[in-house]
């Protein structure tokens, strides 16, 4: 199976690696927007841009040409949540397997990302690859366990196969649905921990936010047909606690910042990579409303990305609600 990547950010380029390593001796295909990204790669095997330091295997073959995708056999696509859309609908094939590694809710339509691709490929097989996933760590070969969700046990399995490292193990299941949304609502919850961190308000803050964070989370999932024991797997509770608790997570490093009284826009300004949950964050509120979940740490970070709550008031808003059962 000839492996493509369609993205060539930091994490796009560490699922090319482990490709790479994983795939006997085969080649595979980078497909990255900008030409300096897909020239650096080819001539010193590395991303400069994205991913520093860190040597890449000369497996990799990097384009910014997306016809040169065509002969791939399933393709990894790992553009921002709010590209997919225009990026699947230039690829140059249109019934290859994909597998969807970027975490998000469209906006406007509030599709998860299989849903979208059901809109614009109906005809291209699908799979989800989500977890707790630091890409540089990735990229270095440290142990790593993600979720791979598939409808088609045969695709499911031979994508398994073709991915699997020693240090890369892919857990499999069925429920797309699951994975999408933990890896779409952590991202939200992250940048809540980030501002718990810049607010300096302790460990016990963080982790009671974690927990909460997570009952958020599940109750959305199985609010939109998730099962429950994904959202306590990998792609939802694992990936939440890795974001929630490490700089190296962009949304919570936004998230951080925030509390620490700088701005959403003087922020996102400085940063060439996407901290996913501040575009997440609003799609999730208004999805979260529209089907009557109660979202109030979702609530809280809408306010301050869009300057209505400072990071005090939202704490002071989170701390108010009424006391209540736990679950």
């Amino acid at each position: 199976m000839k492996i493509g990547v369609i993205g060539g950010g930091a994490w796009g380029t560490a699922l090319a690696q482990v490709a790479a390593h994983g795939g006997k001796g085969q080649h595979v295909r980078l497909w990255a927007l900008e030409p300096e990204v897909a020239a650096a790669i080819n001539r010193n095997h590395q991303n400069p841009l994205y991913l520093p330091n860190i040597p890449l295997s000369d497996k990799i073959v990097a384009t910014s040409h997306l016809a040169d995708m065509a002969d791939c056999d399933a393709l990894l696509i790992v553009t921002p949540a709010q590209h997919l859309r225009s990026s699947i609908a230039h690829l140059p094939v249109k019934n290859v397997p994909l597998v969807l590694c970027s975490k998000g809710i469209e906006a406007g339509t509030m599709k998860l990302m299989s849903e979208v691709v059901e809109a614009v490929l109906p005809d291209a097989p699908l799979a989800v690859l989500s977890g707790p996933t630091f890409a540089h760590e990735v990229a270095k070969g440290l142990p790593t366990a993600v979720t791979l969700a598939c409808a088609d046990p045969a695709l499911q399995q031979r994508l398994a196969e073709r991915l699997a490292l020693p240090t890369f193990r892919t857990y499999q299941t069925d429920d797309v649905t699951g994975a999408e949304i933990g890896g779409a609502v952590k991202n939200v919850l992250a940048i809540a921990c980030g501002v718990v961190a810049g607010l300096q308000l302790g460990q016990n803050a963080n982790a009671a936010l974690i927990s909460r964070g997570f009952v958020e989370m599940t109750r959305f999932g199985l609010a939109r047909g998730a099962r429950a024991e994904t959202l306590s797997g990998l792609s939802g509770l694992g990936d939440l606690v890795l974001t929630c608790t490490s700089t190296a997570s962009r949304n919570f490093s936004l998230g951080k910042g925030l509390g620490e009284g700088r701005t959403a826009q003087d922020l996102m300004a400085d940063r060439r990579t996407v901290a996913e949950g501040a575009f997440t964050a609003p799609v999730l509120q208004a999805a979260g409303h529209a089907i009557g979940v109660p979202i109030p740490i979702t609530d809280a970070v809408c306010g301050l990305l869009d300057g209505s709550l400072t990071a005090k008031q939202a704490v002071e808003q989170l701390l108010a609600r009424p006391i209540g059962q736990e679950l």
